[in-house]
């Protein structure tokens, strides 16, 4: 683990402040009247939830969207009692109906089970943003979305789903930072310590499908992004292998789609031109 990518102990309670104040700003610059928050029972979503609630107090909702079945039944239970630690309103929706009518729906053909457990493990975040978004629209709020820094450059979420949101309030924070954000707010210790998952499918785990612990992803993007080292310097410098590394560099490069806007092909008059340039700034 670098030592840099730890936050102080005075450095906690200002990036608490900031991602307050991020929150109340966001929601009061575009006239909403607070915030929605898929609660998981994971450290993010309870992390996200606690802060919501220090922004704007009464005026966020948890959903919780369980898959029974599939989703631990800890998490849920963690979920139901940070809600009512915090004193939070919250619904909760089971996803299996749905989750159901999208796979009899799925194309027919010779796919491989690879292709279809991916295709039916991108449906449940998609299906929980659509829930998300229902509530949002109706009670006129935002999405607060909870994927951290690690995810988003991993791309390591669901395109259109669990990383639809409006606002990423941990968004600039490592996963190694959550936890220590998470234990300066209070968020329960079982919470802190169990594996994450993104309850994908039974028994799934985060760094089991990453293949890399969360420490070790974390101090290899550290490297390459803040300290904007090559993959052999980076290698060299956290003393593991030149492979590990070119592994969570070629994540983060392949998933680059995930963090943009989709490509507009442009087809205005000045492209038709063909002697059109870019604009040059001039003074």
């Amino acid at each position: 683990m670098i030592p840099e990518i730890l936050l102080n102990e005075d450095e906690l309670p200002l990036i608490r402040d900031i991602i307050v104040k991020s929150i109340r700003s966001r929601i009061e610059k575009i006239g909403a009247k607070g915030g929605i928050v898929a609660l998981s029972g994971g450290i993010d979503s309870s992390l996200v939830l606690k802060l919501a609630h220090l922004s704007i107090g009464d005026d966020v909702t948890a959903i919780i969207m369980p898959e029974e079945g599939v989703s631990p039944e800890q998490d849920i239970r963690d979920a139901h009692t940070l809600v009512e630690q915090l004193g939070v309103r919250y619904v909760e929706i089971p996803i299996n109906g749905a989750v159901e009518w999208f796979s009899s729906v799925f194309p027919e053909g010779d796919f491989s089970e690879w292709a279809h457990r991916l295709a039916l493990a991108n449906v449940k975040p998609r299906i929980r943003m659509i829930i998300n978004y229902i509530y949002a629209n109706i009670e006129g709020k935002i999405v607060i979305g909870t994927s951290n820094k690690t995810e988003l450059l991993l791309g390591y979420g669901t395109k259109y789903g669990d990383m639809a949101a409006d606002i990423y309030p941990i968004g600039d924070l490592y996963k190694t930072q959550v936890w220590q954000l998470a234990e300066f707010l209070g968020i329960p210790t079982e919470i802190i310590r169990k594996a994450p998952s993104a309850g994908l499918w039974k028994g799934q785990t985060d760094e089991e499908e990453l293949g890399h612990t969360y420490r070790e992803i974390d101090s290899v993007l550290y490297a390459l992004v803040e300290m904007e080292m090559s993959v052999r310097e980076a290698a060299e410098y956290l003393g593991i292998s030149a492979d590990a590394v070119r592994d969570i560099y070629l994540r983060v490069i392949r998933n680059e789609h995930k963090r943009k806007p989709p490509t507009i092909t442009r087809i205005s008059r000045m492209c038709l031109d063909k002697d059109w340039r870019y604009p040059v700034e001039r003074n």
